[in-house]
Formats: structure tokens, sequence, C-alpha cells
């Protein structure tokens, strides 16, 4: 159980820094549930059983998500607190986000795929570097880097064609990661 009163030291830290100090509070397990939770909307922002937003969305959160605010950044930092806090149990909430109608929480989970080398993500991935935004196209093929199989290097390298120089250059960094990764040519 959260206790509601406790804060980051500085709300306007790095949020590596955020999410570690809240590991130390809450402990890992528990804030990368909570993290999953949220990017998968298992639990409301303000649920008076978790802890504050603030411990994952920073600075930002303090206020709470009133007025003019988006309701993704939820699920986004929910995402991104997991690069800095995993259990291996968050995996299937990750996948999902990588579906989401928010290309920022797509992207988010596509580096997090990334990062967690979660094999179990390629699929949805290659279906990504199809994504109409640029940044989500560019996490996806970064992350087939990493998770991708040799039936994922044809839509990577389609993606050497791309209109967008920096999804152009991911796609050549995944297609020499799957090369040196699977030992073979692709």
């Amino acid at each position: 159980m959260a206790v509601r009163g406790e804060w980051p030291e500085d709300a306007g830290a790095h949020p590596r820094v955020l999410v570690e100090q809240a590991c130390r509070v809450y402990g890992e397990a528990r804030v990368a549930a909570w993290c999953a939770d949220l990017l998968v909307l298992a639990v409301g922002y303000d649920d008076p059983g978790e802890p504050p937003l603030v411990w994952i969305g920073g600075a930002p959160a303090v206020d709470g998500l009133g007025v003019g605010w988006k309701e993704h950044w939820p699920r986004v930092w929910g995402a991104r607190g997991l690069l800095y806090a995993w259990t291996p149990a968050a995996a299937p909430a990750v996948v999902r986000g990588l579906e989401d109608t928010s290309w920022r929480v797509r992207e988010m989970c596509a580096k997090v795929a990334r990062l967690r080398e979660l094999g179990e993500a390629a699929d949805v991935l290659a279906g990504l570097v199809g994504d109409e935004v640029p940044r989500v196209r560019a996490a996806a093929l970064r992350a087939l880097g990493v998770t991708g199989e040799g039936e994922h290097a044809p839509v990577v390298r389609g993606a050497l064609d791309d209109r967008e120089a920096s999804v152009r250059q991911a796609a050549d960094k995944a297609l020499g990661q799957l090369r040196v990764r699977l030992d073979r040519d692709l």
C-alpha cells in the first residue's frame, strides 16, 4: 500500500532519478508493476492506493492532470518508468502498449522493448515500421535490431527507403545488428 504523503526529493529531477527514489520507497517490483498497470489502464493515475504520479511524471504531474492535459501522459510515464524499474511480469503490458492509440506511448514502449530485449514484441514492432509517425518507426526499427529474427529482416530492409532520414538510419543500423546477432547475411 502506498503512502500518499511521500514525495520525491526533487520533482524536477531526471526520470531515472525519480524512479530510483520511488524504488527505494516502494521497492522495484512494486514500482514496475504500478508502471505496467498505468500503461494498460489497469489503475487510474490518481488511484489513492498507488504512489503519487509525481514519482514517474515529475514536475508536470505535481498538479495532477487537470484541464488541458492529454490523457496519454500517465501511460507514457508508466512506460518510461519501465526503462528504470523492471519486472518480467511487465512484458505483456509493454507489448500491448505498442498498439496504443497514442504515438508517444507506442514510441516509449518500443524503447522499453529494445532495452529489455523483449523478443515477444518483435512481430508487433515489425508492424510499427509502417506507423504514420517517423519517431515510432525509428524506435520500432531500433528495437527490432535487438529483438527481431530472420523473418523480420524484409521489413527492416524495406525501411531503408523510408522518406525520413532518421528512419533510414535506424533501419540500416538494425539490419547490421540483426546480421551480427543472428550470424548470417540478411
